[in-house]
């Protein structure tokens, strides 16, 4: 294990996370991916820790992902579902995270159609004066941390599987290709990528691409974009390499990496697309618009997939350029280490 202090008590966004942080997460997923690669896949790491999950939102990787690393590290684990909870009789979410406090909860994995319950959690439980941490699985269309890692280490681990670090994709070329104004996954990524100094493309229609980013991206020479300074942003996000486009071609000309997201519909409340099909034949990811990027060029998607929108079936099937599995598999190796650095402290 990476001998570096880990010092963050909660995770909940990463705008602030450090290069030194980031590399922490990396390493520590590397030396679990290798312990999940044995014939005995479980560490004594959280043992006698309660590792309670509150999913207020439906979710099967995720949510199976951090159950599985949790049971992995030989923490207890609680499960909550808001269908079949209290909360269907009135209770808060405040409540609700205090019974589990009352369990005896060491790490709560919050996950909420609303942005921000995951730091109303957290700041709650730092009031009480309590030793839990919350980490953010994903918070309306805010962030959604261990989505974006595990994305970091799959792309790293291509680059160097022995020892995947945030340099490796300095002046990389990875393009967000889809719904990225709904998407909490790429405001994630965006801060991880740029901060490991790779160029960030966005490339969406007009509609799905909000103009927080249109604001801040550096003009390519490729399409002009009007930009309107709001300084909260302007502080954070200056000095990355993210660029926009209205057009998939120049997002994916020499693209290194390409990650497609998933078109929410059911957070779309107006008609933001003309018809599937038209968004399919503009923004889908298939092998043929492949030919644009770099000869081994690697396809990332968070899930869950609606196959023949955003990516073409036989590319997600794809061994040769599909990463899909794999972010699958990395993200039980990096759920891990969150769970791991964050709660190797309690213990």
């Amino acid at each position: 294990m990476p001998t570096t202090t880990w010092n963050r008590h909660h995770v909940l966004t990463l705008a602030d996370f450090t290069k030194a942080e980031y590399n922490t997460v990396l390493q520590t997923a590397a030396s679990f991916q290798e312990v999940l690669s044995r014939r005995t896949k479980k560490v004594p790491s959280l043992q006698g820790q309660v590792v309670a999950n509150l999913f207020f939102e439906a979710s099967t990787r995720t949510r199976s992902s951090f159950e599985l690393a949790a049971k992995r590290l030989s923490a207890d684990t609680l499960n909550f579902t808001s269908a079949t909870s209290s909360i269907t009789k009135g209770e808060t979410i405040l409540d609700t995270a205090k019974t589990y406090l009352a369990m005896g909860t060491d790490i709560m994995v919050i996950r909420h159609r609303e942005a921000g319950v995951p730091q109303a959690i957290a700041t709650e439980m730092d009031r009480l004066g309590v030793k839990v941490s919350v980490l953010n699985a994903g918070d309306g269309q805010h962030e959604h941390p261990s989505q974006a890692l595990l994305d970091l280490f799959t792309i790293c681990s291509v680059i160097n599987p022995e020892n995947p670090r945030l340099e490796l994709l300095k002046n990389k070329k990875i393009a967000i290709v889809g719904d990225i104004l709904h998407s909490r996954v790429a405001r994630s990524n965006i801060w991880s990528l740029t901060a490991s100094g790779a160029q960030v493309h966005l490339a969406a229609p007009p509609t799905l691409l909000p103009q927080l980013f249109a604001d801040y991206v550096k003009d390519d020479g490729v399409g002009k974009c009007e930009r309107e300074k709001i300084a909260n942003s302007q502080s954070k996000i200056q000095n990355r390499n993210l660029f926009i486009h209205w057009e998939l071609e120049p997002a994916l000309k020499n693209a290194d990496f390409v990650m497609t997201l998933r078109l929410q519909k059911e957070r779309m409340t107006g008609h933001l697309l003309p018809s599937l099909r038209e968004y399919h034949q503009m923004f889908g990811i298939t092998c043929t618009k492949l030919q644009l990027c770099q000869p081994n060029v690697k396809v990332l998607h968070p899930g869950p997939v609606n196959r023949g929108v955003e990516i073409s079936s036989d590319l997600m099937d794809d061994p040769e350029f599909s990463l899909i599995q794999a972010q699958v598999t990395s993200g039980v190796a990096v759920r891990m280490a969150l769970l791991y650095l964050i709660g190797s402290g309690k213990s």
